[in-house]
């Protein structure tokens, strides 16, 4: 039988990085099993679904290299692929639990259901519906309807049942049915089909044979269990993967940073190096070899050897995947991730020229292989940029040194002699600088590295200097003249 998985993505927000890691576990089994990866649109949440964030979830799937077999984009026989395309469906499955007395009309408001909560955790209970709507006659249910009651549609849960799964992670799993909330609603008043149910006629209809999802699903499980039986369908093999912790070790969520997949996208994290991270997320290959292309991950994948543990979000470990990925980039693609941020800052305009961007090549191949992400260029290469920068106090008391002055005004005279500012004119221009005014070592060149770039630190002078060009060298050594006198 072919196998078959599916990511079922809600487009309600920004793709979460659990989310995104649940993506790449199902499309790495189906690319190492020789599966189907089935997209599915789960939009029956009519207030927060919305037509964007289903292209943002086709953006950042595609931008990380995970393709899908069958979609809304890519029609198979199973389809439609969008949950509100198939309320049709749902209300076929639905009406047949009523007839068969597996499921119930439920008229009950949100003020009554709220008083019965609260007196279950009075009592001390576990919440659950008290099935109050359970045993209804024609004509109660017809005063409901009088009344103006939309009803809702329960699915009777059994008390005290075992429920039991072998989970392909996890391992067996034991739930009791009391612990679930009692008669669970799988229509809303509004039409809606809830997640527990959809998700059930779907995965039937759509032939899926192995679910792979978040551990946070785990008490979904059985009462879908539940559902595949009175239905009489066959249900799949589950695999509950282990959540993402942040640092502190409790749920990666917003407190610890960028949480979504396109913040790191647009921060400019190349999508080789967040392939690569997430897979070693709960799995790793025989080898313990870390840095792989996507095709070796596939080529190492195997799902059995996903362990329970709750993996770490690690950035210091990302920026390190992020670095080697950038380093082995051609520069050119570098550069063009590097526009919109260049941009953003207002160091460059809309429009860049031939001339300019074999300029900004220069400017970027000086910081290239110390970048752990495009973003912070914006950072390091503004000393190319901003020319009104300040002095801290360590620079202005270098600056005002005894040989400061000196060492400032012999270079300034030497390059408003030369014709055009090269990286050898001014290796040979330093060399000789040094020796015809005596001064060496730091005294010598922090005050220059200081009154060029404002900054104790960088790339060499030597390939500094020539990209910023004889006019903004001049300017800025007769700001740092300006100081000193």
């Amino acid at each position: 039988m072919e196998k078959r998985v599916r990511f079922a993505p809600s487009p309600t927000g920004a793709i979460h990085i659990g989310n995104i890691r649940t993506a790449l576990f199902n499309y790495l089994f189906s690319r190492s099993e020789g599966a189907k990866l089935i997209l599915r649109i789960e939009d029956t949440d009519l207030t927060r679904s919305s037509k964007d964030f289903e292209k943002l979830i086709f953006k950042e799937l595609s931008w990380l290299g995970i393709e899908w077999d069958e979609g809304p984009d890519k029609p198979g026989e199973y389809g439609p692929y969008r949950q509100s395309e198939r309320l049709h469906i749902y209300n076929e499955y639905a009406e047949k639990l009523i007839k068969e007395g597996k499921a119930y009309r439920c008229y009950c408001t949100p003020e009554e259901l709220d008083k019965d909560r609260e007196e279950s955790v009075k009592r001390g209970d576990i919440p659950r519906y008290s099935g109050r709507c359970r045993h209804l006659t024609k004509e109660q249910e017809e005063e409901y309807l009088r009344q103006g009651r939309k009803p809702s549609i329960r699915f009777i849960i059994p008390d005290d049942v075992t429920i039991s799964f072998d989970d392909m992670i996890k391992g067996k799993i034991e739930i009791n049915s009391d612990t679930l909330g009692g008669d669970m609603i799988i229509v809303k008043s509004d039409g809606m089909p809830t997640y527990n149910f959809a998700v059930v006629v779907d995965d039937t209809l759509m032939k899926i044979t192995h679910v792979i999802r978040g551990e946070d699903h785990i008490y979904n499980t059985p009462k879908q269990l539940l559902i595949y039986e009175a239905l009489g369908f066959k249900p799949p093999v589950f695999a509950h993967a282990p959540l993402i912790l942040g640092p502190d070790r409790t749920k990666l969520s917003k407190r610890h940073g960028n949480t979504y997949i396109g913040q790191y996208r647009e921060m400019g994290y190349l999508p080789e190096a967040m392939f690569n991270f997430l897979s070693l997320l709960s799995w790793s290959p025989d080898d313990n070899v870390e840095l792989m292309s996507k095709d070796e991950i596939i080529k190492k994948f195997n799902f059995n050897k996903i362990h329970s543990a709750n993996p770490v979000f690690d950035i210091e470990k990302l920026n390190w995947m992020n670095q080697h990925y950038i380093q082995m980039s051609p520069i050119e693609r570098i550069v063009d991730l590097s526009l919109p941020h260049l941009k953003e800052a207002g160091y460059i305009g809309e429009n860049v020229d031939e001339a300019k961007y074999e300029w900004l090549k220069k400017v970027v191949s000086l910081f290239k292989d110390g970048l752990h992400y495009v973003a912070e260029l914006k950072d390091k290469a503004k000393m190319f940029f901003v020319d009104d920068f300040e002095y801290n106090s360590e620079v202005k008391e270098t600056l005002l040194s005894s040989d400061a002055k000196n060492v400032l005004t012999a270079f300034k005279e030497e390059i408003e002699n030369m014709d055009e500012v090269t990286e050898e004119g001014i290796k040979e221009l330093l060399k000789m600088l040094q020796k015809k005014i005596g001064v060496k070592g730091k005294a010598f060149f922090m005050p220059i590295r200081f009154a060029l770039t404002g900054q104790d630190h960088g790339p060499e002078l030597v390939m500094i200097i020539p990209l910023l060009g004889k006019h903004k060298i001049l300017q800025r050594i007769d700001k740092a003249l300006k100081l000193i006198s």
